[in-house]
C-alpha cells in the first residue's frame, strides 16, 4: 500500500507542484520508497510508493501510453492477473507487470463499472482529460482511507487528513458533528470526519468532480442480505462447506499475490488460527507468525498463540507490552489515527507493526472481518439475549443467559444480577432496527456530557440519524442478525477497527495488511449462510467452528471469546504519569482548546490519579482516553503549526506537463 494525493483546480491558476511535494512528504511513512508527483493545467497527483508488486514497472502516478488517462493509487487489486487476461483478450496491451497499469487499462475498457469488478482494498484518484473528471473511488470494505476538502476553487485529497493540513489555506478545527458522532458510535459516519470541512469517501463509493466542481456520489457497493424469507435452507455441513472453500480461495490470494515476502498475525483466537492454518496447509511457503502479549496476565493470550504455532509450525514472534509501553507510545499513535480514541488498544498494534518491519517484512495476513462477517461479537450474542427479554421480560431462566457471554470480565454482569437485569432491559423495543447497538451507543454517548455548549450545539445532529439516513429500505426485511452486522459493517469495521486500529497502525510503520474475510466473495457467501450458522444460540461463528475444525486446535476452537483489549486508565497512572499528559490535561490547555469541559476533566483526572487508573468502569476508561487523545490532536495538529517539512522519499520523479502545454 501506499499515499497518495492530489489537488484540482476549478479556476485559472494551475496546482502548485510544491503543495503536491509537502503532501508527499507528509505522507512519506505509507511510501518510503520513492515519490512521484503529475501536472497538467488543471490537476496535480502525488503518490508514496511502497513496493510490494512490479518495483520496476509500478511507478506512480501512472497514464496510460495517450496520457489520456492518470491515476494514483494506494492498495491491491488481488484479481489484477485475470483482469489483465479479461482485458488482453480485448485489444489491450500492458507495459508493467502491475495491478496499477490494469486498473488504468480497466478503466479505458469499462468506466465507471470497472470498480465493482475488483477484488481488492485501494483508495485512488483517476485523472480523465478526455472529459475533465477526476474520480475518488474506495473499496467496498473501507480498508484504506481517502479524505478530501475544497478551499475557495481548490480541491485536495489525501490518504491522511494531516497531508491535507500542511497547505496552509486549508482551515484545522474540529467538527462538532464529528466529535458527537464519535462520542456515540465509536466513529464517524462517512463522508463526515472529526475535521471541519473535510470529507472521507465512504466505502464501495465513487465521487465524481466534473469540471465545472459539481460533486456526483455513485455507489458501486455496500454490505447486503437476503430477507429473513430468503435465507438458505441449506444445512450446517453444506454451509461449512461454503465458508471453507471462499475463504481458502481469499487467503491463498492474499498470501500469494505479492513480489515480497508475506507473514500473519496470531491473535490466539480462531480468526487469525484459521487464517494462518490455511497458509501453511495450502501453500508451499515457511510461514513467520507475529504476536501481541501484556505484561498484565488480564489482557495476555500468549499460551494460544504459542500453541497455534507450534501445531503449525511457524517461526513465531512475539512482543510484550506493558501499560507503560503504551503510555509512551500514545501521542505517535494519536499522531498516525488523526481521530480521537476510546481505548487505548491501537498502542499495541502499532509497536506490533513496528516489530514486522524491523523483522523485515512489508505485509501481513489479519483475521480481521471474522467478527462481522460471521457474527464473532458479545454485541451480537447481547443482541440475541435482548430479543429474547423483549418477547418475555419476567422470564428469570432468560437471565441465566447473561451468565455465558462474559468469562473473560473481572467484573462480569454474571455477578451482578441486578446490573444484567437494567442493561438487558433497556430500549427493548423489538421493532427498533438499532436495538442490537443501543446499549454501546447509550453507554458511549455519556462522553458527550463532557464537551462544551459549543460543541454540543443543536445543529451538530443527532449521531443515530445520520445511520439512519444509510440504513437500507430492504433492511425491514432482513433477519435482526443480518441488521446487526450491517451496522457494525458500517460504523465501527471501517470508521474504527480498520482505520485506528488497522490502516493507520500498520501504515505508521510502512506495513500492509491484508484481510481475507474481507475479500468480496466470502463476505457475499457468508452474508448469505442462515443466521443461525453464524450465531447458533449464543455460539458466535458458529459455522467457521465447523468449517475448520481439523485446521484450528480444539483449545482455541472450544475457549469462549475474549476480545482484543489493553489496558486504558491504567497504563497512564501507574508508576509514572507521563509528561505529556501532564500538559494536555492542564486547565490551561483544555480551556484553550475549547472541546471538553476543564471541571470535568479535572475531576476525571483526579479520580484516575487517586486509583492507579485500577478499578475505574468501561466509562470512565473511554472518557480518559477520549480526553488525552483529543487533546493531543488539537496540540499538535490544529494549535501547532501546520504539518509539514518532511521530504518526499527518493527517487522523486516528477511529470509536469503544464510545461509542454505553455510550450505548445
Amino acid at each position: 500500500m501506499c499515499g497518495i494525493s492530489g489537488e484540482r483546480r476549478f479556476g485559472s491558476r494551475a496546482p502548485e507542484i510544491g503543495t503536491q511535494l509537502a503532501m508527499v512528504g507528509e505522507l512519506q511513512h505509507r511510501g518510503p520508497d520513492g515519490s512521484g508527483v503529475y501536472r497538467d493545467a488543471d490537476v496535480a497527483l502525488g503518490h508514496a510508493r511502497l513496493t510490494i508488486i512490479d518495483a520496476a514497472g509500478g511507478t506512480q502516478p501512472m497514464s496510460d501510453e495517450s496520457g489520456d488517462v492518470w491515476i494514483t493509487f494506494n492498495g491491491e487489486i488481488f484479481n489484477y492477473l485475470e483482469l489483465a487476461d479479461e482485458l488482453r483478450g480485448l485489444g489491450h496491451r500492458f507495459r508493467t507487470r502491475s495491478d496499477t497499469e490494469v486498473i488504468v487499462r480497466a478503466w479505458l475498457e469499462w468506466g465507471m463499472e470497472c470498480f465493482a469488478r475488483f477484488n481488492g482494498q485501494w483508495a485512488l484518484a483517476v485523472w480523465d482529460r478526455r472529459t475533465r473528471h477526476l474520480v475518488l473511488s474506495r473499496d467496498r470494505a473501507g480498508i484504506l482511507p481517502l479524505f478530501h476538502t475544497r478551499v475557495g476553487d481548490r480541491l485536495l485529497f489525501a490518504s491522511e487528513p494531516a497531508a491535507l493540513f500542511t497547505d496552509p489555506e486549508v482551515p484545522r478545527a474540529f467538527d462538532p458533528a464529528g466529535l458527537q458522532q464519535t462520542f456515540t458510535l465509536w466513529s464517524t459516519v462517512a463522508p463526515r470526519t472529526a475535521f471541519r470541512g473535510v470529507r472521507q469517501v465512504a466505502p464501495g463509493e465513487c465521487v465524481v468532480f466534473g469540471q465545472d466542481g459539481i460533486e456526483q456520489v455513485r455507489r458501486f457497493a455496500r454490505p447486503d442480505f437476503p430477507s429473513a424469507a430468503d435465507e438458505l435452507r441449506s444445512d450446517i455441513a453444506t454451509s461449512a462447506e461454503v465458508v471453507r472453500e471462499t475463504l481458502i480461495e481469499a487467503t491463498r490470494l492474499r498470501f500469494l499475490r505479492s513480489d515480497v515476502p508475506v507473514a500473519a498475525y496470531l491473535s490466539g483466537g480462531i480468526d487469525s488460527a484459521v487464517t494462518a492454518g490455511i497458509i501453511s496447509r495450502y501453500t508451499d511457503a515457511d510461514l513467520d507468525t507475529f504476536s501481541l502479549r501484556f505484561a498484565d496476565a488480564e489482557y495476555d493470550e500468549g499460551a494460544y498463540q504459542q500453541l497455534v504455532s507450534e501445531r503449525l509450525g511457524t517461526r513465531h514472534h512475539a512482543i510484550t507490552v506493558s501499560g507503560s509501553d503504551i503510555a509512551a507510545a500514545f501521542p505517535a499513535v494519536v499522531a498516525r489515527a488523526q481521530t480521537p480514541l476510546l481505548r487505548t488498544a491501537a498502542a499495541p498494534m502499532f509497536l506490533l507493526s513496528r516489530h514486522v518491519s524491523e523483522s523485515g517484512y512489508r505485509v501481513v495476513v489479519t483475521g480481521e472481518g471474522a467478527d462481522e462477517t460471521l457474527a464473532g461479537y458479545d454485541l451480537f450474542r447481547e443482541a440475541a439475549v435482548r430479543r429474547f427479554w423483549a418477547r418475555d421480560p419476567q422470564a428469570t431462566v432468560r437471565s441465566r443467559a447473561v451468565d455465558v457471554l462474559y468469562p473473560w470480565m473481572q467484573r462480569s454482569p454474571a455477578r451482578a444480577p441486578a446490573f444484567a437485569r437494567s442493561f438487558f432491559s433497556r430500549n427493548l423495543d423489538p421493532d427498533d432496527p438499532f436495538l442490537s447497538h443501543r446499549p454501546r451507543w447509550d453507554s458511549t454517548a455519556v462522553l458527550t456530557g463532557m464537551l462544551t455548549e459549543a460543541y454540543r450545539a443543536p445543529g451538530a445532529g443527532d449521531p443515530v440519524a445520520a445511520v439512519a439516513d444509510l440504513l437500507p429500505a430492504e433492511a425491514d426485511s432482513w433477519h435482526p442478525l443480518s441488521r446487526a452486522q450491517w451496522l457494525e459493517m458500517t460504523t465501527l469495521l471501517p470508521g474504527y477497527l480498520l482505520s485506528s486500529q488497522g490502516d493507520r497502525m500498520l501504515m505508521a510503520h510502512s506495513v500492509e495488511g491484508r484481510f481475507p474475510f474481507l475479500d468480496p466473495r466470502f463476505e457475499a457467501a457468508a452474508a448469505a449462510l442462515p443466521a443461525r450458522h453464524k450465531l447458533f444460540g449464543l455460539d458466535e461463528k458458529h459455522v467457521l467452528k465447523a468449517a475448520f475444525a481439523d485446521l484450528v486446535p480444539p483449545e482455541v476452537l472450544r475457549r469462549p471469546k475474549q476480545p482484543y483489549r489493553a489496558p486504558d486508565a491504567a497504563a497512564f497512572f501507574g508508576a509514572a504519569t507521563p509528561e505529556w499528559l501532564e500538559q494536555v490535561v492542564d486547565p490551561e490547555a483544555v480551556t484553550q482548546a475549547g472541546v471538553f469541559r476543564p471541571e470535568i476533566v479535572a475531576r476525571l483526572v483526579a479520580k484516575c490519579r487517586s486509583t492507579g487508573g485500577s478499578g475505574l468502569g468501561n466509562v470512565d476508561n473511554m472518557r480518559l482516553v477520549a480526553v488525552l487523545s483529543t487533546q493531543l490532536l488539537h496540540r499538535d495538529l490544529i494549535a501547532g503549526p501546520p504539518p509539514g517539512g518532511r521530504e518526499p522519499a527518493e527517487p522523486l520523479v516528477v511529470v509536469d506537463r503544464l510545461d509542454v502545454m505553455e510550450a505548445g
